[in-house]
C-alpha cells in the first residue's frame, strides 16, 4: 500500500510540471500555424495584386471563406479553427499596402499577429 501511495505522489508531481509545459508547447505551435498562414496570405496578396492591380481587403474579420476564394487559399473555415484571419488593404496611396491579421479564437489568452507586405517578419498586434 505504501508503494502505491509513493507512486501516486510521484505521478502527481510529474503531472504538475508536465501539463503547463505541454500547454506552452501547444500554444507555441498554434502561433507558428498563424505565422505560416499570414506569410501565405501576404504572398497570395502579392499575386492578387499582380493580377488585378490592387490588394484584396476582406469584408469582415473571420472572413476565411472570401479570403480562400479571392486569394485561392485553403484556410480552415470550420467552427473548431483556432485563428480568425482578415486582410486590410489601402490601394489609394502609393505604394499600395496590405496587412494580414490573425486573431486567436477561443483560446486561453487573446493574441493577435499581423504582417504587412512591407515588413520582413510578423509583429504582435492588429492591423491599423
Amino acid at each position: 500500500m505504501l508503494e502505491l501511495i509513493i507512486v501516486m505522489v510521484i505521478m502527481g508531481v510529474v503531472i504538475t510540471f508536465a501539463v503547463p509545459a505541454f500547454r506552452t508547447t501547444q500554444e507555441r505551435a498554434l502561433d507558428n500555424e498563424a505565422r505560416a498562414n499570414l506569410r501565405l496570405i501576404v504572398a497570395a496578396e502579392k499575386i492578387y495584386r499582380m493580377e488585378t492591380s490592387n490588394y484584396y481587403a476582406s469584408a469582415a474579420s473571420d472572413d476565411e471563406a472570401s479570403i480562400n476564394g479571392n486569394l485561392k487559399l485553403l484556410l480552415a473555415t470550420d467552427a473548431s479553427r483556432k485563428w480568425g484571419y482578415n486582410t486590410v488593404a489601402d490601394n489609394a496611396i502609393v505604394p499600395q499596402t496590405c496587412c494580414a491579421q490573425a486573431a486567436r479564437r477561443n483560446g486561453p489568452d487573446a493574441r493577435t499577429w499581423r504582417m504587412r507586405n512591407t515588413e520582413a517578419d510578423l509583429v504582435s498586434g492588429a492591423c491599423p
